[in-house]
């Protein structure tokens, strides 16, 4: 099959699942939800860039769902009666990447409010199913459709931040375009939008707006996922927990804790999904026999967690955290917010940045060849194989020995001239003992190569400058990892790396002294605040266990406000 046959099968097989129409039963749970207006031809239902739009159901006649292309309109959808118009934006209270009108000379609309939908669909049975999965279908065949203009990014191909901010919007799942300026159609539209190379990148909005040179937080703004947490001109906000860090851990304790119904905001600096998310297929994860990516498990996380009706805020990053007495002892400071953030209770889930190697291609090869633990998982898929090891601590001694086990040969690839100055002297005498691996001294990783998956590496003797190829399709980076930990208070202990300890290891800091009971299993040195996946001292570095640290971070956090009502 071609491209376009495959994309046709697809569209084809998502029908059904896209396009359901409202049931009579379904109809009569949203009736006492929202009103019904009449409205006629060419009156709009909402606008592309409008944020919190609520659901319209076509009661009778029929509406339309459309973009503007260079000026000229695109029809993407047509809605009749029981049809329903949206996608997730409307969970999330992002921006509408299109705009819906009446097509028919007269017609009749339910329309229910976004906050009165989303409360909807996590209470009611039969309601949130079938409509969340056509939410997630729809935004799946749009991001599937070449034509679709949305968001464009207009910048030259090798330019890093046109290609952040398309990192940015992509690992956010917004759809969007990035359009090469070097490209005839770049050209059209630099002329079109009267930008010069002075002004590039730029993002250019559906509704023709343009942003020379745009920040992350306008890009984000103008994306709907920068949501405002203080109302008017308040200056403090109130809330039962605040989630610093989306990644698995976060993720997981948000779904859990909107679920019992905690007012939750979830801030998050860059993109949810954390390590996880950058991971194109994570195989041993439960209850996906054939894998899942790693983006689609933490995205379908997040949605989950919209639609319990925790408020997420990208990017936002946490600058101080403080201390009170009070209801709302923990008082945090935002990026870019003029009010303060009091709560209830905290999770940090940061996690820690993995120290990534500064090697050509490695970016394209994360998750797909580049591994930063060794566990069986990554063992099965290097048997028989050469594999690369890059590092000289313990963790990647550690590594090399393991996979030995299975590989035809490990290559230790290291900086400096002596193994045992950085890793301890038994293991280092094991691994120079080995007999399939090789140890280069003086040796750094230039570039990566492959197709979807990695195949093979350049490597340089930094000393002679000789350059050496190595076919590998596993290359694991062990030099080390950063918790996101520097904005933290004092007063939460962590260990000589600079990762939270949490539970036994914190029993003998003051504050557990006066407080007359022990703290919880991921509690920190200070009462009420939590910790959970990779930014926890002694946690395992795995998705699965960040998912389980957050609900037992979440249980610990129920247990702290059960005894402060």
């Amino acid at each position: 099959m071609s491209e376009s046959e495959d994309d046709e099968q697809f569209y084809r097989d998502t029908e059904s699942v896209a396009f359901r129409k409202i049931s009579d039963h379904q109809l009569a749970l949203l009736e006492p939800l929202g009103a019904r207006r009449t409205a006629h031809r060419g009156d709009m239902i909402f606008r592309a860039g409008q944020r919190d739009v609520g659901l319209s159901v076509v009661l009778r006649g029929e509406a339309e769902v459309f973009e503007k292309r260079e000026g000229v309109e695109q029809i993407l959808a047509t809605a009749g009666e029981r049809d329903f118009i949206g996608d997730v934006a409307m969970l999330q209270g992002t921006s509408a990447l299109a705009s819906a009108r009446v097509k028919s000379d007269e017609a009749e609309l339910l329309e229910v409010p976004a906050e009165k939908l989303r409360r909807a669909l996590a209470e009611l049975p039969g309601l949130g199913e079938p409509i969340v999965n056509a939410f997630i279908m729809r935004r799946e065949r749009l991001q599937c459709d070449q034509e679709f203009a949305g968001l464009r990014i207009l910048s030259p191909v090798e330019d890093h931040e046109g290609r952040r901010l398309h990192d940015f919007l992509t690992k956010n799942h917004v759809p969007h375009r990035f359009v090469g300026a070097e490209s005839e159609a770049g050209r059209e539209l630099a002329a079109r939008y009267r930008l010069s190379t002075r002004d590039l990148p730029a993002l250019l909005t559906p509704s023709g707006a343009r942003l020379p040179k745009p920040s992350l937080r306008e890009v984000a703004q103008v994306a709907g996922l920068l949501r405002p947490l203080a109302q008017g001109d308040e200056m403090e906000i109130q809330t039962d927990l605040v989630i610093v860090g989306a990644g698995p851990a976060g993720l997981a304790a948000a779904v859990y804790a909107a679920s019992e119904g905690l007012k939750t905001i979830v801030l998050e600096s860059y993109a949810p999904g954390g390590q996880a998310g950058s991971s194109s297929l994570i195989e041993n994860f439960f209850g996906f026999p054939t894998g899942i990516s790693g983006g689609v498990l933490t995205y379908r996380a997040q949605l989950q967690a919209y639609r319990f009706g925790a408020k997420f805020s990208t990017p936002a990053q946490a600058l101080t955290l403080e201390f009170r007495e009070g209801k709302y002892p923990n008082c945090l400071q935002v990026e870019g917010c003029p009010a303060s953030l009091h709560s209830r209770a905290v999770l940090i889930s940061t996690g820690a940045d993995y120290r990534r190697l500064d090697a050509e291609g490695r970016e394209e090869f994360e998750g797909a060849g580049v591994y930063y633990a060794a566990t069986a998982f990554e063992g099965q898929l290097c048997q028989g194989a050469t594999v690369v090891v890059a590092g000289a601590g313990n963790s990647a001694g550690q590594a090399a020995m393991f996979l030995s086990e299975g590989a035809a040969k490990v290559i230790l690839v290291v900086r400096g001239n002596d193994l045992r100055k950085s890793m301890s002297d038994y293991l280092s005498r094991r691994v120079l003992a080995a007999g399939n691996i090789e140890v280069l001294y003086e040796t750094e990783i230039r570039n990566m190569r492959g197709g979807k998956f990695l195949e093979g590496v350049e490597l340089e003797n930094t000393a002679t400058k000789a350059r050496r190829a190595v076919e590998t399709p596993a290359l694991f980076s062990m030099i080390g990892a950063t918790p996101c930990t520097s904005w933290l208070p004092p007063e939460i202990a962590r260990d000589e790396k600079g990762f939270i300890r949490t539970g036994a290891a914190v029993a003998k800091e003051p504050p557990w002294q006066k407080s007359g009971r022990a703290p919880g299993p991921l509690e920190t040195s200070v009462p009420g605040v939590f910790a959970a996946g990779d930014v926890r001292s002694g946690s395992v570095k795995r998705c699965a266990a960040a998912v389980g640290e957050g609900g037992m971070a979440l249980a610990g956090v129920q247990e702290w406000l059960s005894d402060r009502p």
